[in-house]
């Protein structure tokens, strides 16, 4: 049976996943299952939206670095938001293009991943023999 994550840990990667919600699939467009974010919205603001919105991705690496994620994932976490931030400039594509590639989304899922398989590969500590000492008696 999986053992789960710390508190701290768990806590810390809620709080990414719950930015990256509602960077990513904040609303839904009524009548359809088409769901988008603040960095939509933000992205419909011509020169500015799309560089608003890459200080939260930015946010969301950050944390997964300071979680332990490796150099090569953090690299592939860059390529999402800078394809996200690239095309997301062009106008009409761009904004069609962050409706359906969600950055946020994806990084807070590698970052989780990551964190829970390493998590799993801990060796855990042996369990400490009962003695008087142990039990302070």
């Amino acid at each position: 049976m999986p053992e789960t994550l710390p508190r701290r840990t768990e806590a810390r990667i809620a709080r990414i996943d719950a930015l990256a919600a509602r960077m990513d699939s904040a609303f839904r467009v009524p009548g359809t299952r088409i769901r988008l974010g603040y960095d939509s919205i933000l992205g419909l603001i011509p020169g500015v939206g799309d560089t608003l919105a890459m200080a939260p991705a930015a946010y969301i690496m950050l944390e997964g670095r300071r979680l332990g994620t490796p150099w090569p994932l953090m690299a592939r976490m860059g390529v999402n938001v800078g394809l996200d931030t690239v095309i997301g400039a062009i106008p009409l594509i761009g904004d069609i293009f962050d409706v359906g590639f969600k950055a946020n989304r994806r990084n807070a899922a590698h970052i989780r991943r990551h964190v829970t398989k390493a998590h799993e590969k801990r060796p855990r500590p042996a369990a400490r023999p009962w003695n008087k000492r142990t039990v302070g008696l």
